[in-house]
């Protein structure tokens, strides 16, 4: 449980690699100050640092206007508000009569019933009686009739005479309602923020608004707007939409700024058509309805029949307000740190894929990669470090399934880099009085007799013996010449048993003293001097292959006792045990 609770408190960072090179650091203060600047810009654009609220609304019109006309049917007539806008087409709209179609003197009775909506008879048998549809007028009574004269149609129950005009009149009744005005009034409220407003002005008073008219140029903000006007912002003849009506939006944007200093909330009009205005590309085209005015005449029912031809005006309402707030702007500055990532993307593709040896060379792409990507792969996978006497490099290689590890082509190259810590040590311990077996000498490997016969192939130095596995193969040079083994320095800094037992003393200076001469031991602890000695500091992950020359020498010294080594095994940080 302790240890569970341990590993909570930890904290782990991100790998970082500096590049020293004015080029690149160009491209990031470049890339970071094009981030910078277009965070700030959308910032102030979108105000991104305000908390916004939509709007509620409503909406209240008022319709003046008078005209005359002349009607055949009914000579002439004067249309008030009261005659072509107190119908009521839905809420936030309203609705101007342009044209009509009037029946005059209708009452209940039987007639013939007009061609359009009835089918042709020749005899009663054609007509049934009580049958009616969607295209009736009337309700058949059974009987044949004449109809103007020419032909028969069913006789129906219905307000007679029947409307027989099939299209509106051209030019419209009503063309002068172009001049007509309407004062749309508009009450606003922002909830979030308890801020109510309206379209009508503090400046404006009476005296203003009998005399304003709203013009997008000159007067934006008169709540007061001429018909013919409206028509002619969305681009249409008002003459040619009177004759068969149509729908046309009055948008209203409130686009509010509610902070102290940049205070602003006025509203803008804009105005679409949004019917079909094409007669011949649609079924229906414009908008019409039907309506009645009824009235007695010597105690008898009469009505006068309107088919209404007109415009339709639909206000409608939209309003954001924003008003600052510090928590906004946080959210945003954090949400928009991560577009920095865009930099690191950016000039990592550009040093890995993208080099040019005018920007880094391609040791500077390979070096970059090693140290900013560590792989962990299967032990028996991992990377081989070799180093030879005859080079003063370390090379890593891949695992060798077939071959000899001696002719692996390296994947990197690098200096061999020595941990000053240790060489001090190693000084300080060869300064040390030698042991009293350090002048007996050497003893020479006496392998088994089946070695003798044969020299492996992949040995350059004459020294090296047979390894059971590829990835154990490897000789001390890369090219002939004297084994190192033959060096002065490796019996005294690899073999010298009082070297050893200072550097394990070193290491465990409370060591059992009946373990100084284990020979397990020692040849481990020489395994890892030899290591220290030619590789310095491995790269993380890997393993170091010590030479065969090498292996055979310090288990020649210090051997095993049932005559077993572990070799290049998996479970161990040094190989060739």
């Amino acid at each position: 449980m302790s240890c569970s609770l341990l590993d909570l408190c930890e904290y782990e960072t991100n790998k970082l690699v500096r590049i020293k090179s004015v080029k690149i650091g160009v491209l990031k203060w470049t890339c970071n100050g094009l981030i910078l600047a277009f965070i700030c810009i959308m910032l102030l654009w979108n105000k991104e640092y305000q908390e916004t609220d939509l709007v509620v609304s409503s909406v209240t019109v008022k319709v003046k206007g008078v005209a005359q006309t002349k009607v055949p049917e009914a000579g002439q007539v004067v249309w008030d508000v009261a005659d072509h806008s107190g119908l009521s087409q839905g809420k936030n709209s309203f609705f101007v009569m342009t044209n009509a179609i009037i029946t005059k003197n209708q009452k209940q009775g039987k007639c013939p019933e007009v061609q359009r909506s009835g089918k042709i008879c020749r005899t009663d048998k054609d007509c049934l009686e009580g049958y009616s549809d969607q295209q009736s007028h009337g309700v058949q009574t059974g009987v044949c009739v004449k109809y103007m004269n020419t032909y028969k149609t069913c006789e129906v129950v219905s307000w007679c005479p029947i409307e027989s005009k099939r299209k509106s009149p051209s030019p419209a009744l009503l063309e002068s309602a172009e001049n007509f005005t309407v004062l749309i009034k508009n009450n606003i409220r922002f909830p979030a923020f308890n801020y109510i407003k309206r379209n009508i002005l503090s400046y404006m008073n009476d005296t203003y608004l009998k005399s304003c008219t709203y013009n997008r140029r000159t007067d934006p903000f008169c709540p007061i707007f001429r018909l013919g006007d409206i028509v002619q912002e969305t681009r249409e003849n008002f003459s040619e939409m009177a004759v068969e009506g149509g729908v046309i939006g009055i948008q209203i944007n409130w686009d509010c700024n509610l902070d102290r200093f940049f205070h602003r909330c006025l509203p803008e009009y804009s105005f679409r058509r949004l019917d079909e205005k094409d007669s011949n590309k649609t079924l229906y085209p414009g908008l019409n309805f039907r309506f009645a005015r009824y009235y007695l005449v010597n105690g008898v029912e009469e009505r006068t029949l309107f088919k209404a031809y007109g415009i339709r005006f639909d206000v409608m309402v939209f309003g954001k307000a924003g008003k600052f707030n510090i928590i906004q702007l946080v959210i945003y500055i954090g949400s928009t740190l991560s577009y920095y990532a865009l930099t690191t993307i950016l000039i990592d593709w550009f040093i890995t894929t993208y080099f040019h040896p005018c920007c880094c060379s391609k040791g500077v792409k390979t070096k970059y990669s090693e140290k900013k990507y560590e792989s962990v792969e299967n032990e028996k996978r991992r990377p081989l470090c070799i180093s030879f006497v005859d080079a003063d490099t370390v090379m890593l290689v891949k695992h060798q399934l077939k071959k000899s590890i001696q002719e692996a082509k390296p994947l990197s190259v690098q200096l061999r880099k020595h941990g000053p810590g240790s060489m001090k040590a190693f000084m300080n311990l060869l300064q040390s009085p030698p042991s009293q077996n350090a002048d007996m000498g050497m003893r020479v490997l006496k392998p088994p007799k089946h070695h003798l016969k044969t020299l492996p192939a992949w040995c350059r130095c004459g020294c090296c013996l047979p390894m059971p596995t590829p990835q154990e193969q490897l000789c001390c040079r890369r090219h002939q010449g004297q084994c190192i083994t033959a060096s002065p320095l490796f019996s005294q800094l690899v073999l010298d048993r009082h070297v050893l037992n200072a550097v394990l003393l070193y290491r465990d200076p409370l060591r059992d003293p009946s373990e100084a001469n284990s020979n397990d031991r020692l040849r481990h602890c020489a395994y890892s001097l030899f290591i220290d000695w030619r590789f310095g500091e491995l790269q993380p992950g890997s393993l170091a292959v010590i030479s065969s020359c090498s292996v055979w020498k310090i288990r020649e010294q210090y051997p095993s006792g049932d005559g077993r080594y572990t070799g290049l095994c998996s479970q161990s940080a040094v190989p060739n045990l």
